[in-house]
């Protein structure tokens, strides 16, 4: 497995420097559609809060990427598997993580958790598709935060700002006229319009950018990015970042 994820992780298991970093990324990025998944399992939150740790415990602390191949694919279906792995076996030892005693050796912020889980659809969707819905929303909003980060760098903030509504996939906000949009900017309705289309084409390129980071072959990239719009599809936009 060759994605960036994988050298995060084997970062994140050594005792290099910058592994403290590299683990928190990944635990800060990931925690919650482990967390969202385990729930749907049938744990309660404090179960699903422990459990979560108890993973992040396992997969870096006995370099269980060690054990992947690049032929078990996407780096989403591989944590997919490692999880209820660790679920099926690890959780049933006798010393496995109880309230009060569990480790927290990354700051992962558990708070929101239930929630941002209270919110999701409580149907017929699989645990496994909901965990592919809050993938994909993991993705979006790293692409989103890396691109808020680029406009800072160039002095545009009011610019994303007021822009960022248009990227909206999950139809949580509502994007402004472009009238309005135009107004707030300073600029001519041609102009905010030309503004809107090279957001949405640096957006695009950062989001495959991203979702490159997380499968072996560039050629798997169209395929995983419909597959996590099929997921988020079959949410029907209740699931939010």
């Amino acid at each position: 497995m060759t994605t960036r994820w994988s050298a995060v992780l084997l970062s994140a298991q050594s005792q290099a420097p910058g592994s403290d970093r590299a683990r928190e990324e990944f635990c800060q990025l990931y925690w919650y559609p482990l967390y969202a998944f385990i729930r749907r399992r049938g744990y309660n939150h404090d179960d699903a809060r422990d459990l979560t740790q108890g993973f992040f415990l396992f997969i870096l602390g006995r370099k269980a990427l060690q054990r992947a191949t690049p032929e078990k694919g996407k780096f989403r279906s591989f944590l997919l598997g490692s999880l209820k792995n660790y679920l099926s076996n690890e959780y049933q030892r006798e010393n496995a993580i109880k309230r009060g005693g569990k480790i927290d050796f990354v700051p992962v912020d558990f708070s929101d958790g239930e929630d941002r889980y209270s919110r999701e659809p409580a149907d017929s969707l699989t645990p496994e598709k909901i965990f592919d819905a809050n993938c994909a929303l993991t993705l979006l909003g790293q692409a989103i935060e890396r691109l808020k980060d680029e406009y800072l760098a160039q002095g545009k903030a009011a610019v994303f700002e007021t822009l960022r509504p248009f990227l909206d996939v999950s139809g949580g906000a509502s994007a402004p006229s472009y009238e309005v949009a135009a107004e707030k900017l300073g600029v001519s309705g041609a102009g905010v319009k030309t503004l809107i289309h090279r957001l949405r084409k640096r957006y695009s390129e950062v989001l495959r950018e991203a979702v490159a980071q997380t499968v072996t072959d560039p050629g798997e990239i169209d395929d995983e990015i419909r597959s996590l719009c099929e997921a988020l599809i079959a949410s029907e936009g209740r699931l939010r970042a």
